[in-house]
């Protein structure tokens, strides 16, 4: 399932998201630029766990593998962050998207400690946030692409229904990958990145959320 839109308006500027797709767009490009050299920059800027550090906590959740890889985390954002921005205001929303990052980098580096493969992506931040949007929107819906066959069909998915099949994916993903000998060194999807930044975001919601934006009357004009 592809998603391409929400049903939800938003009644602020997201300035937070855009900043962050923007900043996104710049790091990637600036990795392209490299060239050849862009293989070492992933290593040195990457959060490697057999070598962690503070700062490529940071710095990788702002790094992609691959044009997909930035299309997706950045369509996904784009798509979720926006209401929860709205829910939060922007300073709340920064850190709290920094922290399920971290959290989420965490996980990864608990569960793969000796791996010398660099994470990177901001995946697991933007899990935070779809994990703040099914806790606030869990009667939206999601306009998704789904392609059966030859045949594509626009479908609106309950927002619960989704996002609850998407993080059970990478629960059931993650515990292969915890089973497989080779998990944790030769690299791949960071499965267990996206489930607790997901579960950051459930747990973490209700202490950044604004009190006087709890109740949201969107489904009257919703299209």
């Amino acid at each position: 399932m592809i998603p391409l839109r929400d049903v939800i308006p938003s009644r602020s500027t997201p300035v937070v998201t855009i900043a962050i797709i923007a900043a996104n767009a710049l790091a990637f490009a600036y990795q392209l630029s490299l060239g050849d050299r862009g293989q070492a920059f992933i290593f040195d800027y990457g959060l490697v766990p057999a070598e962690f550090s503070v700062l490529t906590l940071v710095t990788s959740m702002f790094l992609h593998g691959g044009l997909l890889h930035f299309g997706g985390n950045m369509l996904y954002l784009w798509i979720f962050g926006d209401n929860v921005e709205d829910r939060m205001g922007p300073g709340r929303f920064v850190v709290f998207y920094l922290l399920c990052g971290a959290a989420a980098a965490l996980a990864q580096t608990w569960m793969a400690p000796s791996s010398q493969v660099p994470m990177v992506g901001a995946s697991g931040a933007i899990a935070g946030v779809m994990g703040a949007y099914f806790v606030m929107y869990p009667r939206s819906r999601i306009v998704t692409l789904i392609p059966i066959f030859i045949f594509i069909q626009l479908v609106e998915v309950p927002a619960v229904v989704f996002l609850g099949l998407w993080f059970l994916l990478q629960f059931v993903s993650g515990v292969g990958t915890a089973l497989s000998p080779e998990a944790g060194i030769t690299g791949g999807i960071a499965f267990w990145a996206h489930v607790a930044g997901f579960v950051a975001g459930v747990v973490t919601v209700h202490a950044f959320r604004r009190p006087e934006r709890q109740r949201v009357e969107w489904w009257h004009d919703a299209r």
